[in-house]
């Protein structure tokens, strides 16, 4: 079911204008064929209901109306999962190379079973900027999340291991020792841990249990003055991550429907 929020918000619709906009939505293959009195009549309202309905939506009419919807309405039928060129594009770019394909999945996976725990994010520097961005990404989702940079006390890591189930770190050279300390604390303490570094033998991602390897064009820039495609690929294998997390989610809604 398309979610209307976006479409109707500061709208003022009416709740027979609502139900009709939802009918023409859930109809769209037939409207054209039935005409605006048939969609009237079958929502117990009048022609009049639709065209103020076209207006309050800023349409020129019952056609308009129709036209500009369809393409909402067919997209959004799609399904994220049936979009190959989605996937397609990330590995003709290489993105997905370095076995971090199956371990997006494995984390897509983790995501998707019910925790009572969070997901504690760490990151420091540049990469703490990244690290909000999939700390929001996965609130959104639905997902409890601390997020913790270097200027946080180590207390707030060490203090809440009892409700961590899940630590996720950023580290571009995959060795600063901050990050590579949360690491070795969640390690000693069973503690699930999933690393984004730039080199898969690094000693943080020696230690992680999902190790996400991100394409890095300066690897030797310790200051990030040099343009480099570590933190514009990793935004992108964070969007494949709920790109996956969303097919589970979709395969699971059929499942349960049968």
């Amino acid at each position: 079911m398309i979610d209307l929020t976006k479409l109707i918000e500061g709208k003022n619709l009416t709740e027979a204008e609502e139900k009709v906009l939802r009918y023409i939505i859930d109809h769209i293959d037939d409207v054209t064929k039935m005409g605006v009195r048939t969609i009237a009549k079958n929502n117990y309202t009048s022609t009049s209901t639709i065209m103020r309905l076209t207006k309050k939506l800023g349409y020129a009419g019952f056609i308009d109306m129709y036209y500009r919807l369809l393409p909402l309405v067919k997209s959004a039928d799609s399904g994220e999962n049936e979009n190959s060129d989605f996937i397609n594009n990330f590995f003709s770019n290489s993105l997905l190379q370095n076995s971090n394909y199956p371990q997006l999945k494995e984390f897509a996976k983790i995501l998707y079973q019910e925790s009572d725990k969070f997901i504690f994010i760490y990151a420091t520097g540049f990469s703490a900027i990244v690290a909000e961005y999939i700390y929001k990404k996965l609130l959104v989702l639905g997902k409890k999340c601390i997020l913790a940079s270097g200027m946080d006390s180590v207390g707030v890591f060490e203090n809440n291991l009892d409700y961590i189930g899940c630590l996720l770190v950023v580290s571009r050279s995959g060795e600063t020792k901050q990050v590579l300390d949360k690491v070795k604390t969640a390690k000693e303490n069973n503690i699930f841990t999933i690393s984004f570094t730039n080199d898969r033998e690094s000693s943080i991602n020696k230690l992680a249990d999902i190790k996400l390897k991100i394409e890095d064009s300066n690897k030797l820039d310790d200051r990030n003055m040099m343009p480099n495609t570590f933190f514009p690929s990793l935004l992108m294998i964070v969007e494949v991550l709920v790109y996956e997390y969303h097919k589970i989610l979709l395969e699971e809604t059929k499942n349960n429907i049968q």
